[in-house]
């Protein structure tokens, strides 16, 4: 079940790379059309800072996921450094623990939020700003995801 876990997690961040990639390059086009467009043409594309906005929040979110997934977070081993290789393992168990958690109260407050904005329509690209919003549940559920699947493999390791 693990292993099957582990594929599923694998799969799915090596698509959101695909996609976050794809992302970064489609956004650093369209800043450089709009700057093309601003200072050479003097005739600004309304709607592209708006969409690039948007394109950075989905970028950070899914960026996230994915430094989580290759361990590239931000992290303070000043302590953990200095004990046992038990109570490191504890430690690692600890933070999947938070870790879940927080990715559980993306998921809630981000459904909560996407849905209070429903109704709301992003002025320059008039779509629903429960599309963008969106962002924060997903990113929260892969994250929450990568999460168990690391503390599942974790639990593994101190049986052993």
């Amino acid at each position: 079940m693990l292993r099957l876990l582990e594929k599923g997690c694998a799969l799915v961040n090596r698509s959101i790379e695909y996609f976050i990639s794809a992302l970064g390059f489609s956004m650093a086009i369209l800043v450089a059309v709009q700057v093309f467009c601003r200072y050479v043409l003097n005739s600004s594309l309304f709607w592209s800072e708006e969409l690039a906005r948007y394109m950075l929040v989905w970028l950070s979110f899914f960026g996230a996921t994915v430094a989580y997934y290759r361990n590239l977070h931000p992290g303070v081993d000043v302590f953990t450094s200095r004990i046992s290789a038990d109570k490191q393992r504890l430690a690692r168990l600890l933070v999947h623990i938070t870790s879940m958690a927080l990715a559980l109260v993306m998921v809630i407050s981000g459904l909560q939020f996407a849905w209070f904005v429903r109704l709301q329509i992003s002025p320059a690209l008039a779509i629903p700003k429960w599309i963008i919003m969106a962002v924060i549940p997903a990113s929260g559920l892969v994250l929450l995801v990568h999460g168990l699947v690391f503390f599942l493999k974790t639990l593994q390791q101190v049986r052993r």
